[in-house]
């Protein structure tokens, strides 16, 4: 999952073309769409008792550390800041 969630923001999300706006907005779509299920689908197992709370735990911990790459990566990919350098 964790793989597959970055690929539309990495691939879509740079357009800075004003025709491909309709990318842009599926592109914030299938990232959310992701990141939901990223965090739905071990709770739901942890509710329904096929995992315990330190898999649960461990999962909600890597899912933290990964939005923040993510994060990290779209405000040092930004361009705007370093123009005057």
């Amino acid at each position: 999952m964790y793989v597959l969630l970055p690929m539309p923001l990495l691939f879509f999300g740079g357009s800075s073309s004003d025709s491909g706006n309709s990318w842009v907005e599926a592109t914030k779509f299938l990232t959310g769409a992701s990141a939901i299920g990223s965090i739905a689908i071990p709770a739901i197992l942890k509710h329904a008792g096929v995992i315990g709370w330190g898999a649960l735990t461990m999962e909600f911990a890597s899912f933290f550390i990964f939005v923040i790459a993510m994060v990290w990566y779209i405000r040092m990919s930004d361009d705007d800041e370093y123009r005057s350098l």
